[in-house]
């Protein structure tokens, strides 16, 4: 299993107590803060979605790229074990759902060519991965 960090140069993946910058638990805390700030109105940035919150349904974001898009799982308290893929693509709008295993999603994200609008490997950007530092930065 991998921890929190970078696929190909592109794709951001959280993990759990990988520093600031890839720590799951973190993010989502925040994420899920300013969705319930009232002074932000009802406007959610997952719209038409809210951030999961304990018991509810929503979603938790658990990657991204540098293409501002962004892999979210929707999590639904009433239907445990049940975490489809939401993903949604900076430049053509509305959640795409994938009822994928999490693996199976960044896979074909990597790996596939066709898997549009979210497939990186046409750009041939290799098959690295750096792991999250660590650090509190």
């Amino acid at each position: 299993m991998f921890g929190g960090g970078v696929f190909s140069d592109s794709v951001y993946y959280l993990g759990r107590d990988e520093g600031v910058s890839f720590d799951f638990l973190t993010q989502w805390r925040v994420s899920l803060s300013v969705d319930q700030d009232s002074k932000f109105g009802d406007v959610s940035a997952v719209d038409p979605y809210a951030v999961y919150a304990p018991g509810g349904k929503g979603l938790v974001e658990w990657g991204s790229t540098e293409w501002a898009d962004e892999y979210c799982w929707l999590i639904d308290a009433e239907r445990p074990g049940d975490y489809p893929v939401l993903a949604r693509a900076h430049d053509v709008g509305g959640w795409h759902r994938y009822d994928m295993s999490t693996s199976e999603f960044l896979y074909r994200v990597l790996a596939d060519a066709d898997f549009q609008p979210f497939g990186i490997a046409q750009y041939d950007l290799g098959t690295t991965f750096t792991p999250g530092s660590g650090d509190d930065e």
